[in-house]
């Protein structure tokens, strides 16, 4: 494992970060971070729907005095860029989650924890509790097989600090990793998701020979709408729901009065072939009418492409891989510079194309490409 902890020389933007991490992340820890499900179709198109959509700018505008500056949650956030919950963290380095955490708070991003977070979810609070210019804390949630695991849980999150759960909703199985299973993907030794050690076994149910594993199996207590009723009344946080890529599901979301959603499919590791989220957020936006903060991942490289989101009407946005790469390069240190590079990038965007805030992005500044 990397235990670098300087920038490596020559890397300039968040693609640059990538291609460096690569000779630097063995085979299985790149198989699992840079993976997608079966043959990658949505992991590729989620960055070239970005791309594909071009800014239109005005100029002669007055941007002098501009900010970053974006509400959020009823917090004022800094500028609109998250990390999104990635497990295993360790894995890409030894600083894991507590350099992730370090490096958010000094550059006041907000954070989502995994669930499957290498570090204990305290100790990833602690580290950066007493910063009163962090971002926003928050804890990803998976909802596990047993309500009364899922309750300790979620109570040592608010005990910890966290402000928001975030439920991730299109996961309840993993998918067809193809990469991972082609490099043989294990955990290493001493890395674990520590925050569900006292998890009990799922209990097996008996089975007829020809009844399926998936559905009959761990499917029969995968999450419904019903559990996210039961969990809005078993915490104080509010809960944002990760993985809404139908317009009638946000529309359920907003008729239970969840406090938000994030556009995702997953950065592609779930479902291949799901539309890229760049497609799917003015849709999400359209179908809620601004009843609900509607956040995206998913493909997010460059500050253009922030910019662009904004535009589409998000609220904020979140990278998983990007900082993950940072991570592997130079621990916390390559973590802050991924989110600096993109944070500088964003307000070069928002100069050059009239825009000296957020708030200020004109209906007509995102168009398609024409072919």
């Amino acid at each position: 494992m990397n235990t670098r902890t300087a920038l490596p020389e020559g890397v300039i933007s968040l693609p640059g970060h990538e291609a460096h991490a690569r000779g630097v992340l063995d085979a299985n820890a790149w198989a699992y971070f840079a993976g997608g499900a079966a043959d990658e179709h949505t992991l590729n198109a989620n960055p070239a729907a970005w791309q594909k959509l071009q800014l239109h700018p005005r100029i002669l505008r007055p941007v002098a005095g501009g900010h970053t500056r974006v509400s959020l949650l009823g917090r004022s956030l800094a500028h609109p860029i998250l990390l999104a919950p990635v497990a295993y963290q360790r894995m890409a380095h030894p600083d894991g989650e507590i350099g992730t955490a370090l490096a958010a708070s000094a550059q006041q991003a907000g954070l989502v924890l995994s669930t499957q977070a290498s570090t204990p979810l305290e100790a990833v609070a602690d580290a950066i509790r007493n910063d009163p210019d962090r971002g926003p804390l928050w804890f990803q949630l998976y909802l596990q097989h047993d309500r009364g695991f899922n309750l300790e849980l979620i109570h040592r999150a608010e005990a910890a600090g966290y402000e928001a759960l975030v439920l991730t909703v299109d996961a309840p199985c993993n998918g067809a990793r193809d990469r991972e299973r082609q490099a043989g993907f294990r955990l290493p030794p001493g890395i674990s998701a520590v925050n569900l050690s006292r998890l009990v076994p799922r209990p097996d149910p008996a089975r007829h020979p020809h009844q399926s594993a998936l559905f009959d199996g761990l499917l029969q207590q995968a999450p419904t709408w019903d559990d996210i009723a039961w969990l809005q009344a078993s915490t104080r946080l509010p809960l944002i729901l990760k993985g809404v890529l139908h317009p009638d599901d946000a529309r359920e979301a907003a008729r239970l009065q969840v406090g938000g959603l994030i556009v995702s499919n997953h950065g592609g590791r779930t479902l291949d072939t799901l539309p890229p989220t760049a497609e799917v957020l003015p849709e999400i936006v359209e179908a809620l009418g601004g009843s609900l903060p509607v956040l995206v991942d998913g493909g997010i490289r460059r500050g253009t492409d922030v910019l662009k989101a904004m535009a589409l009407g998000g609220a904020a946005v979140l990278i998983g891989r990007p900082y993950i790469y940072g991570l592997a390069n130079a621990g916390a240190l390559g973590v802050a510079h991924v989110i600096r590079l993109l944070r500088d990038e964003l307000e070069i965007a928002m100069a050059l194309s009239g825009c000296p805030t957020l708030g200020d992005i004109p209906a007509d500044l995102v168009r398609r490409a024409r072919n």
